[in-house]
């Protein structure tokens, strides 16, 4: 189990997350939202231990995380928002890295690695440099990586960032299996039409603050709107797009003075 208590994180005195607490359960799919600039970024660095809060803690069944870092990380899949990957390498070997670092046999990585590249559909591309893959199957690369080692605990940052329908269909499954696996996922996504099909509960922030935590029916039922999106524009107090868009096209056929 994750559990997050009472982070806060400034920079430069300026707070960016305040009083951050939620726990994640085996088993469970949370999603954490918020619009860009919320704290998002700062608590999964928190979380992952690249960044060291101010105030409060992170847990991992029942264990500060702080307190033996490599032994966390070994637990911990994570797929980061950016797909920054050794561009030289080509997915097989970069897989192989990935699990040679995990301390894992030669045999379960050969087995692993070219089983995984063949389910997300990069069998024939296994022995290509990296730098030749679209923005999609370098996701798809960091999905393997972070599923290579078995992990208890997952976080996936805008993963379906580049990929096609068909991969994005397999990871929303992927992400069910994994649930029933028991393993304990984050999920932060923009995309809250997949949020609210795959995840048993939400967490949103706004302004460094969590301002939701429930499932998303009970808060679409709560706040008496259509769907999670509505939701999530109110509880963040978002802009009218509509007006906002209206305004952008009359003030793009101003002519030029």
């Amino acid at each position: 189990m994750l559990e997050v208590q009472g982070l806060f994180k400034r920079y430069r005195s300026i707070p960016a997350i305040e009083n951050i607490s939620f726990r994640v359960q085996p088993g469970e799919i949370v999603g954490y939202l918020g619009p860009n600039g919320s704290g998002k970024s700062t608590t999964v660095k928190i979380i992952t231990g690249l960044l060291q809060p101010n105030e409060g803690r992170v847990l991992f069944h029942g264990q500060n995380i702080r307190e033996d870092l490599p032994g966390f990380r070994a637990s911990l899949g994570y797929v980061p928002e950016e797909a920054h990957v050794y561009t030289h390498l080509s997915g097989l070997e970069y897989l192989q890295l990935i699990g040679r670092l995990r301390c894992m046999s030669e045999e379960a990585i050969d087995l692993k690695a070219n089983r995984m590249l063949a389910l997300l559909g990069l069998q024939s591309w296994r022995h290509s440099a990296i730098s030749s893959y679209s923005k999609g199957m370098k996701q798809r690369v960091l999905i393997a990586a972070a599923l290579m080692h078995d992990p208890k605990l997952l976080i996936f940052d805008e993963p379906l960032s580049g990929l096609d329908v068909v991969s994005a269909r397999l990871f929303k499954n992927l992400l069910q299996e994994l649930a029933a696996e028991g393993k304990a996922i984050l999920y932060i996504s923009h995309v809250l039409e997949v949020v609210e099909q795959v995840c048993s509960r939400v967490i949103v922030i706004a302004n460094g603050k969590i301002v939701a935590n429930a499932a998303p029916a009970e808060l679409t039922r709560l706040m008496e709107l259509p769907n999670l999106e509505s939701v999530f524009a109110q509880l963040v107090q978002q802009q009218d797009t509509k007006a906002a868009a209206r305004e952008l096209v009359q003030v793009m056929s101003v002519n030029h003075v």
